[in-house]
Order: C-alpha cells, then sequence, then structure tokens
C-alpha cells in the first residue's frame, strides 16, 4: 500500500497583498538598475530616477507591511507568515536607508547607494518569494 505525504501549506496571501508585494520588485529592481546606470555614466538624472523608484518601492512595501502584519492574526499564523514578515520589515528598512543615502549630494550617494540597492532588490525578492511560496513547514511522511 502506497503511503503519501500531505504538507501543511501555509495560507495563500490575499490578491491585493499579491498586487502589492509583486509591485515592489519592479520598483527596487529599477532604483538598482538606475544606480548601476549613475554608476557608469555619472548623468545625475540616473539618480534622480532611483530616488523616486526607491520612494515608490517603499510605499508599496509598506502597505504589504500592513497585510503582512494583518496576515499575523492567531487563525492565519505561521512560521512562514512570521518569516515572510521579518524578511519584508528588514527589506523596508534597508530600503528606507538607501533613500536616506540617496537624498545626499548626487556625487556622495556612490557606491553606498549601490550597495543599498542591491541589498533592498535582494531582500524584497526574497520577501516576494516566501510570501508566493510559503517553506512547507510540518511535513510528514
Amino acid at each position: 500500500m502506497a503511503h503519501t505525504a500531505y504538507a501543511r501549506h501555509a495560507p495563500s496571501i490575499h490578491p491585493v497583498h499579491a498586487v502589492f508585494i509583486a509591485g515592489t520588485i519592479p520598483l527596487f529592481a529599477g532604483a538598482l538598475l538606475s544606480d548601476i546606470a549613475y554608476f557608469r555614466t555619472y548623468e545625475i538624472q540616473w539618480q534622480n530616477f532611483a530616488s523616486w523608484l526607491i520612494a515608490g518601492g517603499l510605499v508599496m512595501a509598506g502597505v504589504a507591511l500592513v497585510f503582512a502584519l494583518a496576515g499575523l492574526a492567531p487563525a492565519r499564523r505561521s512560521r512562514a507568515s512570521v518569516l515572510y514578515l521579518l524578511v519584508l520589515a528588514v527589506a523596508w528598512i534597508i530600503g528606507f536607508l538607501n533613500a536616506l543615502h540617496h537624498a545626499r549630494d548626487a556625487w556622495a550617494s556612490m557606491p553606498g547607494g549601490l550597495v543599498y540597492s542591491v541589498i533592498a532588490t535582494l531582500l524584497i525578492i526574497a520577501a516576494a518569494w516566501i510570501g508566493f511560496c510559503p517553506p512547507r513547514l510540518g511535513e510528514t511522511k
């Protein structure tokens, strides 16, 4: 007789929440690409683009954070939802520090702004990955 394994899945995220978490990826990735373009060309407008994209990403990630906090209700709480909230919060904090760093003079924002953009983009991608594909915790064989 075959033995089937069933995994306990974390509940999926709300569609509106999905729009906000997915919307942060192109904004932070666009800021990273703008920082790379500024690093290579020293055209100040790329720095301005990055600042605006970071601001938009912070707004979208802030709304996603509110949804993630709502996902910690006792009926929906899981290890995956707590991990998702923590990664998203760290990504937002790094993004905020990135925004502060980009508020400097354009020449003073490199290479630190580029490093912050790389870290923030990787963290927001990790948060989205955890949010859309939560780890299967508590599997039984």
